[in-house]
């Protein structure tokens, strides 16, 4: 609540009135002209590899998800199909929105409700049972991930074995977001976002409702199950990996979007500026979406993973989304069912996104010494090739920490960008600049904790276990977070010489009342 306060909305908004004020650029575009043409250069360096943690994590949570929870697949198909005819009913054949609305996100909707029932589960199971077969039902790929938790024993430490099944549904996920990258933006993008805008309001709207009834009326429900954290800096040890999760820096990047996100900063630059119809807009869609929108989906996720939720993750939001809406008479399992679809629309459409940001980085970074790099389809496949490796040799927990570090960094940085606008154009930049400089050291700590612990935890004992795999992905994980270590510095270096040749420079008078 205290970040998003005073830090997340600030960072969205000011994020998308900078580039609204500098004819739609984005912030690599304004670092280049404002600060240094290194700047631009370096945070399009740090852009790529961010968004390939984000790449990696969301891959792995919408992968198992599809691969574990047979009735979630299922919807998600029917989103694919919809969001292609909801873009053909708008742009080419030219049917009303309420029409095109109500045919798409009724379909999509009935779809997640069927998920549950045999037919559904039945099929999607025959189906993977049918992969697992090709193997004889042993596993591709298999290492410990010592932070898991048991949901037999409760206690750390769980054998992750990768089936074929999981590699089906890694391939379904990113040639979902291979489309999302390389198809016009109407024709898929903007109808499945739309669609999963809905859906997931419906559910975050009735989620909220039932948590709220659920303190009055169904107090086995409201009740907190999770222990309580009690310690600042504790050593968690899981077997042979020995771990540090001090409360400073690790909280701030636990806790992810709900508080402040750079993927808001990166993408309200991107492409939310150059949708905004007036100036005045931009408040209640940046300020607005961040206070009302990611921060009560934060704390609605925080609820219903600690009070009504079992296990963890995906499986405990979704729970707990189940039992809340069961409040309104609606059976568990269907609620359980909306809960998961949510979870994944809210994933997959991000990811699909961030496939499309990263083809472009790629193609300003290579493009003009290596051409490949600008056709959109092999820049498109490289970023994918690079998030399949993370997703199967990478501790799901370090993956999820170091994405969360380098998205808090992302917002910092553009912080910076927006506290030098503010101190070129004469305004006081302290409200963007001092919460700017905060993250910037809390998160550049966080990925030092995140090095230590994945040296600690996994290179030693997996090298010792001879899990090279492993080692191999947390060897890429860690020289990631020290290449964004060194970009963060570089761009805090060359924006601390832009604020004082900006702060040096006499004030410009403004402009002359206007004559009665």
């Amino acid at each position: 609540m205290l970040g998003v306060s005073f830090i997340g909305w600030a960072s969205d908004y000011s994020g998308i009135m900078v580039s609204v004020r500098n004819d739609g650029n984005t912030l690599s575009a304004i670092a280049h002209r404002l600060i240094a043409p290194r700047t631009r250069l370096v945070l399009l360096v740090f852009i790529f590899f961010y968004l390939l943690l984000v790449a990696g994590v969301f891959g792995w949570l919408v992968s198992d998800v599809l691969n574990s929870q047979t009735q979630a697949p299922f919807g998600i198909l029917a989103l694919m199909l919809m969001g292609l005819l909801g873009g053909q009913m708008l742009y080419r054949w030219r049917v009303d929105l309420l029409v095109t609305s109500a045919v798409i996100v009724l379909v999509t909707l009935v779809a997640i409700l069927l998920g549950p029932t045999e037919v559904v589960r039945g099929s999607v199971k025959a189906l993977n049972d049918g992969v697992n077969a090709i193997t004889g039902g042993q596993p591709i790929v298999s290492y410990l991930d010592p932070w898991a938790i048991n949901p037999q024993t409760g206690q750390l430490g769980v054998v992750r074995k990768v089936l074929p099944s999981f590699i089906l549904w890694m391939a379904f996920t990113f040639l979902f977001c291979y489309l999302g990258s390389v198809l016009p933006i109407w024709r898929w993008a903007q109808p499945i976002n739309y669609i999963g805008f809905w859906i997931t309001a419906f559910t975050m709207v009735l989620g909220g409702l039932g948590a709220a009834l659920a303190f009055f009326v169904a107090p086995e429900i409201s009740s907190f199950k999770l222990p309580a954290f009690k310690e600042f800096a504790p050593v968690v040890q899981s077997g042979t990996a020995r771990g540090i999760q001090p409360l400073w820096p690790m909280l701030f990047i636990t806790i992810a979007c709900g508080a402040i996100s750079g993927w808001h900063a990166l993408f309200g630059s991107v492409g939310t500026a150059r949708q905004i119809e007036n100036e005045t807009d931009v408040l209640p869609v940046g300020g607005g979406a961040m206070l009302f929108g990611e921060n009560m989906l934060g704390i609605l996720s925080l609820l219903a993973v600690t009070t009504a939720g079992q296990g963890a993750g995906a499986a405990a939001f979704a729970g707990g989304i189940g039992r809340f809406l069961s409040i309104f008479g609606i059976p568990v399992e269907y609620g359980t069912a909306l809960g998961f679809a949510a979870f994944v629309l809210i994933v997959i459409t991000v990811l699909q996104l961030g496939f499309r940001v990263m083809r472009v980085a790629l193609a300003e970074l290579l493009g003009d010494r290596w051409p490949l790099f600008q056709n959109i389809h092999a820049a498109t496949l490289i970023s994918v090739a690079a998030a399949a490796f993370l997703v199967l040799t990478g501790v799901y927990l370090y993956l999820w920490q170091m994405f969360g570090a380098a998205n808090q960094l992302m917002a910092a940085l553009a912080l910076l960008v927006v506290t030098v606008w503010l101190v070129s154009s004469g305004r006081s930049p302290l409200y963007a600049g001092l919460p700017g400089v905060f993250m910037l050291v809390t998160t550049m700590a966080a990925i030092l904790v995140n090095i230590y612990n994945l040296v600690s935890s996994v290179v030693i004992p997996a090298s010792g276990a001879g899990q090279f795999g492993m080692v191999a992905g947390a060897v890429v994980m860690i020289a990631i977070g020290a290449l964004l270590e060194v970009a963060a510095i570089l761009i805090a270096i060359d924006s601390f010489a832009a604020y004082r040749r900006y702060a040096a420079r006499p004030m410009q008078p403004g402009p002359a009342p206007a004559a009665d």
